[in-house]
Order: C-alpha cells, then structure tokens, then sequence
C-alpha cells in the first residue's frame, strides 16, 4: 500500500490524474465512484480536463458505492443527484452507462444483481473511496464481513451523525443505505483512497498500522494489490 501525502488541493489533483490517465489509455474503462465531501475536487478536475479537450469520458461506465434507501433520485441529498451535479453534468459522458444503486422501488433486486453487472463489464478498473472516521468504507460498517457483496446496509449512529451535517436535521438523515460490499470494493483492479481532516487521523492510522480485522472495514485494504492512500497532513498526523 501506497501512501501520498499533501494538501487536499494537491492530492485532489493527483488522484484526478489517475481517472484521467485511466480513460486516455482505455477509453471505455469502467470507473468506480464514491460521494460525500472527500471527491468533490477531484471531480471537479476531471471536469477541467474533459472542458480543455484532455480526455473524454464518453465510451466511459461509472459505478457508484451506495445509495440512501428511502431518497429519490430527484433528492438533493441523493447521491445520484450528488454524481450528477458534481461530475455527470460537467462530462460528455453518456448517463445511460452511469450506475448508481438505487434507494426506493425495487432497489433490493438491483443490489442483488449489480456485482454481476459490474462483472458484464469488465469489473472495475479504478475505484475512488472515501473514509468514515470509523473506519467504513462505502457503507460497510464495522462489523461488516470481508467477503460481503452488495446488500442492505443498517448505518451506525456515527455515521448517522456524521452525516447530519448535510441535512437540515438528524432526524432526517436515513437509517439505511444499499452498499457495495468489501468483497466489491476489493474486486476493483486499482483503489485510490483520499482522507482529508483531522477526524480521519484514527482511521487511518488503524487503516495503516492497525491489524486487518473486519471491527475496521478499511483495514482489508492492506491485502489489495495495488491501492494508493491520498491524505492531509491532518489525517496523517496520528501515523506520522
């Protein structure tokens, strides 16, 4: 495991490079993408370079991590509205192959079915994530076991909290979310992880010098072959 260390403007545009260096060599590469705070720069990057002619996104496939249950996609804090007002509508990319899962209707039989769909194209070839200041990533709570495909996700209070400050409420924040699992994540050829803050500094140390144990989710990542760790200064003062 790799590990870059710089400001959130630096690793921001390192990591984009990697998307951007991914799709000029395999034009149809299948992406992998992650919502919250964390990947907003690096998207807005990759929006740069597709405006300046660098790189088209066109022939690309997205696949997200997760989704609340019970939002819309039409809602604001849906991350299918995130991915299409932070990169899909700055790309020419065709939405059509942009996949996220889905929070209402029949969204259980579409989690069921999405690491075969994944693998119908491919698998993925570069995976963004982010990190809970627990340890989750996507929505695999501690606790969570290794060899976990998509499914039905209870979120933690942690999380929940953490997440409030993207609501109006806490109370409004969901309880549940449809997630990628770990076994998921892993599948992914390549893995960038970005951590910025100082309330990451614990998961990351755990992530990077704490045992692999499924109580932290991230930790599985010390066995991927190829998986580059993006952080602040802040989120690596702990290993540091």
């Amino acid at each position: 495991m790799k590990v870059v260390v710089g400001t959130n403007e630096e690793i921001s545009k390192l990591i984009a490079e990697e998307f951007i260096k991914q799709v000029q060599k395999k034009p149809n590469s299948v992406l992998g993408l992650a919502t919250g705070t964390s990947p907003i720069e690096v998207y807005a990057n990759m929006i740069k370079a597709n405006k300046e002619g660098r790189v088209s996104f066109k022939d690309v496939a997205t696949f997200n991590l997760d989704e609340y249950i019970g939002l819309e996609g039409t809602h604001d804090q849906s991350y299918r509205y995130f991915m299409n007002k932070y990169l899909f509508d700055g790309l020419d990319i065709d939405k059509a192959r942009t996949h996220v899962l889905k929070g209402v209707g029949d969204y259980l039989a579409y989690a069921n079915q999405y690491d075969a769909l994944i693998a119908s194209f491919g698998g993925i070839d570069l995976q963004i994530l982010g990190i809970g200041s627990d340890g989750h990533i996507a929505f695999n709570e501690p606790g969570t076991p290794f060899d976990s495909l998509t499914h039905v996700a209870e979120l933690t209070e942690q999380t929940i909290k953490d997440n409030s400050r993207l609501f109006n409420d806490i109370s409004e924040v969901p309880t549940k979310a449809v997630t990628m699992g770990l076994k998921s994540i892993m599948n992914a050829r390549k893995i960038v992880l970005i951590a910025t803050g100082k309330n990451k500094a614990q998961a990351i140390y755990n992530l990077l010098k704490g045992p692999m144990t499924e109580e932290v989710p991230c930790s599985i990542l010390q066995k991927h072959p190829d998986c580059t760790i993006y952080v602040d200064e802040d989120a690596y003062s702990l290993v540091k």
